[in-house]
């Protein structure tokens, strides 16, 4: 009878690391977490043996691949947390599909500086032009860059009050939505808003305002959320702390959901003609 006795390339050198390494470094590696210099310890010290590194090269290479390691172990904490509804990057965003949109305005804003000045970023548009798109690309942009952030819909934001308020835990739901270094609220101004909701999102906006950025996105223009309100001075109040002051990113264009429902032509980026065609034609 033939034995499986494959043993993976990762396992494989797992096991040559264990090997190598003196069980109480290893143990002390393991103890304090450091599990890039537990796998990698024996190999770069053969390679700085081989290669005449000084012990501070050899160090400095450890420590740069484990911190390396904790910084996208905490990235990946950051993005869970966040809690973004689709992993949307700039790298999957088409510059040529809304009709208007500042381009460099948006591109400015990836640099994150609106984030130490703690402004906030609204994004206006109708639906389906890509809004949440560039709200979580944003986002994940600040999480890369070291900061917490938090993405709700505008309806789940105020369910989690409303629930919060039923089980007496508003304090703790405030919190969540004060702490982090964004707050993105999709889709605001879709429907109207109680006395409930409109004190609490004036709350929000009131205690966020100048201590960390606010991100919206919404199909209505700013004028038109005042009616949204259940009282048009606190609506007034929460709107000229939220968006006068913020960054305004407006785009036009038609709905890329519509055009891709089954039966509608889908959208055709331009390629550029292949220059053996060229010579050819022109041969």
């Amino acid at each position: 009878m033939k034995t499986n006795s494959s043993v993976s390339p990762t396992n494989s050198a797992s096991a040559e690391t264990a090997r190598a390494l003196p069980e109480t470094l290893q143990a002390h590696l393991r103890t304090l977490g450091l599990t890039y210099m537990e796998e990698h310890a024996a190999s770069a010290a053969q390679q700085a043996a081989r290669e005449g590194h000084a012990h501070l090269s050899y160090l400095e290479t450890l420590a740069t691949g484990e911190a390396a390691r904790a910084h996208d172990r905490c990235v990946a904490r950051r993005l869970a947390a966040a809690r973004f509804p689709v992993s949307k990057t700039m790298a999957g965003w088409n510059w040529s599909w809304p009709k208007k949109i500042n381009r460099m305005q948006f591109e400015h804003l990836l640099q994150l500086g609106f984030l130490q000045e703690h402004a906030n970023v609204v994004l206006l548009g109708p639906t389906g032009v890509g809004k949440t798109h560039l709200a979580c690309a944003l986002g994940h942009a600040a999480c890369r860059a070291g900061y917490d952030v938090l993405f709700l819909r505008a309806d789940r934001l105020f369910q989690l009050l409303l629930q919060a308020r039923a089980d007496h835990s508003t304090d703790k739901a405030l919190r969540r939505l004060l702490t982090p270094d964004v707050l993105i609220v999709d889709d605001f101004g879709l429907r109207r808003l109680d006395a409930r909701q409109s004190s609490d999102f004036y709350e929000v906006v009131l205690e966020r305002h100048r201590r960390a950025s606010t991100l919206l996105s919404s199909n209505r223009t700013i004028d038109e959320w005042i009616p949204l309100f259940d009282d048009p001075i606190l609506a007034q109040s929460a709107i000229d702390r939220l968006a006068h002051n913020a960054y305004q990113v407006v785009i036009e264009g038609e709905s890329y959901r519509k055009r891709q429902r089954p039966g509608e032509p889908r959208a055709q980026i331009p390629r550029p003609r292949s220059p053996l065609l060229r010579r050819r034609r022109t041969a």
